[in-house]
């Protein structure tokens, strides 16, 4: 059998993170810029599955790869769905996308392994099956994942997402640009969300409350990006990335990139993802783009992706 590539593109959210694990929408959208990419190819007879990232420094057959151990787990899920042996093979698991920085790297390995192996053995899973097998691994990365990373990451395409509800794919009214800026601050989302979750306890009334308003936000910005008003994503952003910080999930650097981006001409800036370190997204025209990306970079992003959302056509 020849060797057998295939590819996972990282995420953004736009809208909502947060607010999303308590039954609030959120709205992302893929990053293709960056991607997981799994390859596998056989190997000798009687030497099982074998593991690989060369990233993480990691080389490990799945027979004794710890319960936990995410891409093992992607494995023996896969595996199990597909009610098959473990095969002969070696796969290869690599990244672009930064870890730990709201831009779904977990989620998008997961959907690569998972995609490449069921190829090699002969299977095409449906693109829903995809989701919910990385699903399932997402746990070990966030604890009470959303789902909304699976989802974007398999899909491929702009969503609206409810947890617990029908995925709502998205038709893009008028394409528009964005520019994610990386802090460098790496935090684990798992435990931002617990954080969120416990001062939650400690206030529920407030909580609650925010959590309704970043939905207010989500469901305008929803119907602004269906009818392709651009124009009021950027206040919808501005106002997002307050409640945020009211939810304590900002940070002295994810707040000075969001300055410095408003400050040089971007129409919105917020936080994306978990908060407290990772990413940052910004809305800039492409006359301000290059403006917008300096400014970032002198503000201490390492790193700035420039991400363009494509006008798509309605979509069920």
């Amino acid at each position: 059998m020849a060797q057998i590539k295939s590819f996972a593109p990282g995420k953004v959210i736009l809208f909502g993170e947060h607010a999303v694990v308590y039954g609030k929408p959120a709205i992302a959208v893929p990053v293709t810029q960056v991607r997981a990419t799994a390859t596998i190819e056989p190997a000798p007879p009687g030497s099982g599955l074998t593991l690989v990232a060369p990233g993480l420094d990691k080389s490990f057959s799945l027979s004794t790869a710890p319960r936990d151990e995410s891409l093992a787990v992607a494995a023996r899920l896969t595996l199990a769905h597909l009610a098959v042996p473990e095969p002969d093979a070696t796969l290869v698991v690599s990244s672009t996308i930064p870890m730990a920085s709201g831009l779904g790297s977990g989620a998008a390995v997961s959907a690569a392994l998972i995609r490449a192996l069921a190829k090699f053995l002969g299977r095409a899973l449906r693109t829903v099956e995809i989701s919910t097998l990385t699903f399932e691994v997402e746990k070990i990365h966030h604890g009470t994942p959303s789902g909304i990373d699976n989802t974007v990451v398999t899909y491929e395409q702009p969503v609206y997402f409810i947890r617990e509800q029908p995925i709502k794919r998205m038709n893009v009214g008028a394409p528009f640009t964005l520019l994610i800026g990386d802090t460098g601050a790496r935090c684990s989302t798992k435990k931002v969300v617990n954080h969120v979750r416990q001062d939650r306890k400690r206030n529920p009334a407030r909580y609650d409350a925010l959590f309704d308003q970043i939905g207010d936000i989500v469901d305008e910005a929803y119907h602004a990006i269906e009818t392709g008003d651009i124009d009021a994503l950027g206040p919808l952003m501005n106002n997002n990335h307050q409640l945020l910080s009211k939810l304590g999930v900002s940070s002295p650097k994810l707040d000075k990139l969001v300055g410095a981006a408003r400050f040089a001409g971007a129409r919105g800036a917020k936080l994306s993802g978990a908060g407290r370190g990772g990413n940052m997204i910004a809305l800039a025209e492409d006359d301000a783009g290059a403006e917008v990306t300096e400014a970032l970079r002198e503000a201490g992003a390492i790193q700035v992706i420039r991400t363009r959302v494509e006008t798509t056509g309605t979509t069920d």
